[in-house]
C-alpha cells in the first residue's frame, strides 16, 4: 500500500495535498487556486500526478480540486456502488460535497472523462466540460467481451497484482508500456511516477478492478441530452481511444472536436500547455 510520508514525498505540488474523509472513502485530494471551481479528473491506473504539468497554468484563474480516484493512488476506501461509472461519479459527489463545492467545472482523462459526463447528466457539475482523448463509448470490435472477461478474470485472481508489480520493475518496463499502449512519451518524472504507481499491488489492483466493472452503454445513450457544453480534446496517435470514437462521442453530444497532431492517449501530459490553454477557451465560450 502506498504511504503518502514515505511514496509520496515528492509527489508533485505535495504542499496543496489534503486528506479528506467523505462518502466513506479517504480521499487524496490537492486543492488550490482562485477563481471558479474546476475539478480535474484523471484516468484509469493514474492519480492526481497526471494534472501535474495542466494544475498550475491554471491556478492563478480557478480554484482547482484534484483527486485520487478510489483505487488508485493514495485514496483509500470502496464506494458504495464499488469502482464502476456510477460509482465514481456518487463518490466524487460526496467529495465535493464535503469541501463545499458547488457544482464545479470540470476536465477529464479518459474515463475521468466518462466520469465528468456521468456527474453532469446528475446534475452535479456544471459545464462546460473538457474531456481529453475521453473514453465515453463501450468498447467497439469483436474484442469487447473478450476484454471485459479478462479483466474480470484478473481481478479475481489475487496473483494478478503482483505479477504486474513485478514486471513493473524491471528496468525500462514502464516506458515501454506507457508507449506502447497509449502511444504517448513522457519525461523522466511522469514515467518515474508511473512506475511507482505501478509497482504497488493495491494501486494495480483498483485500476483492474474499475476496469472489469466499466459500462458505458448507459452513458453512450445519455450524452445527447446531457446538457452541458463539452469539448473533446484528442491525440491523434492516441493507441488506446480510437479518434473516430472521439468523433462519434462528439456527435452524440453536440460537442466540439479538437484534435492534437503528433500526440497519444497522454496528451495532457506530453503537452500540459496546449491542454491548459483547451481548459481556459472551454471556459470563455461558456
Amino acid at each position: 500500500m502506498l504511504d503518502f510520508a514515505s511514496d509520496g514525498r515528492d509527489w508533485p505540488w505535495r504542499e496543496h495535498s489534503r486528506f479528506v474523509e467523505a462518502g466513506g472513502l479517504r480521499w487524496h485530494v490537492q486543492v488550490w487556486g482562485e477563481g471558479p471551481p474546476l475539478l480535474l479528473l484523471h484516468g484509469t491506473g493514474a492519480a492526481s500526478h497526471s494534472w501535474r504539468g495542466v494544475a498550475p497554468l491554471l491556478a492563478d484563474r480557478f480554484r482547482l480540486v484534484v483527486p485520487d480516484l478510489p483505487g488508485h493512488g493514495f485514496t483509500r476506501g470502496r464506494p458504495r456502488l464499488g469502482l464502476t461509472l456510477d460509482g465514481m461519479a456518487e463518490s466524487l459527489g460526496s467529495l465535493i460535497d464535503a469541501l463545499e463545492i458547488e457544482r464545479p467545472r470540470v476536465a477529464g482523462h479518459s474515463a475521468g472523462a466518462a466520469i465528468a459526463c456521468r456527474m453532469a447528466v446528475a446534475e452535479q457539475v456544471a459545464g462546460p466540460i473538457t474531456a481529453f482523448c475521453p473514453a465515453l463509448l463501450p468498447m467497439g470490435g469483436a474484442a469487447a467481451p473478450l476484454f471485459g472477461s479478462l479483466a474480470r478474470m484478473l481481478f479475481l485472481n489475487p496473483v494478478a497484482p503482483h505479477l504486474f508489480t513485478g514486471i513493473a520493475r524491471q528496468p525500462g518496463s514502464v516506458a515501454r508500456f506507457l508507449e506502447r499502449s497509449t502511444g504517448s512519451t513522457l519525461d523522466a518524472e511522469g514515467v518515474a511516477l508511473y512506475s511507482r504507481l505501478f509497482a504497488d499491488p493495491d494501486h494495480v489492483r483498483g485500476t483492474i478492478e474499475m476496469m472489469s466493472g466499466w459500462r458505458l452503454e448507459g452513458l453512450e445513450r445519455a450524452l445527447p441530452h446531457m446538457g452541458v457544453p463539452l469539448t473533446i480534446v484528442h491525440g491523434e496517435e492516441d493507441r488506446a481511444i480510437p479518434l473516430a470514437d472521439a468523433r462519434k462521442a462528439g456527435r452524440l453530444a453536440k460537442a466540439r472536436v479538437a484534435v492534437l497532431p503528433g500526440l497519444g492517449h497522454l496528451a495532457h501530459e506530453e503537452r500540459p500547455d496546449l491542454a491548459a490553454q483547451a481548459i481556459a477557451r472551454a471556459g470563455a465560450q461558456e
